[in-house]
């Protein structure tokens, strides 16, 4: 699947749910936890793209396979390093409430650095780290012996 065609909102929230096995009623309530961010229409319709589904995929079997609960998840999501792939300043990332928040991903951050200030969370690569957020021991590696505080 190329890239371009796999951030597209192609699918409905019926679609979505039997692509990705999760049930509308989960859907809108990851939705609600902040867990996933459609896209919206004009009208207010939520439309998915690909990564969404393979998102809804990976909750799906954290929920299952691996024994977490929802807090569980969002709590998981937030350890993602976003000022380290975006990537940010120092400057940046400590003016950012995804850096000291532990408990929320950085996509409900309210207070943003300048990066995240002029992206559409859906849109940024931070969040579209579907399949990355799995092993974030991995992703850690990806980045050495990079320490902000140095």
């Amino acid at each position: 699947m190329k890239n371009l065609e796999a951030k597209t909102p192609l699918y409905t929230l019926r679609i979505a749910a039997e692509l990705s096995g999760v049930s509308k009623y989960s859907i809108r309530q990851y939705v609600d936890k902040g867990l996933i961010i459609p896209f919206k229409t004009e009208t207010d319709r939520h439309l998915f793209s690909q990564i969404d589904i393979k998102r809804l995929m990976s909750i799906r079997t954290d929920l299952t396979a691996n024994g977490l609960n929802i807090a569980g998840i969002k709590r998981v999501m937030a350890q993602t390093p976003c000022w380290l792939i975006k990537p940010c300043t120092e400057a940046e990332y400590s003016n950012c409430d995804a850096y000291s928040s532990s408990n929320s991903p950085c996509w409900e951050a309210s207070i943003k650095g300048p990066l995240c200030q002029e992206t559409e969370c859906h849109s940024c690569n931070v969040y579209q780290l579907v399949e990355r957020v799995d092993d974030l021991k991995e992703l850690f590696k990806d980045f050495g012996e990079y320490n902000p505080h140095s």
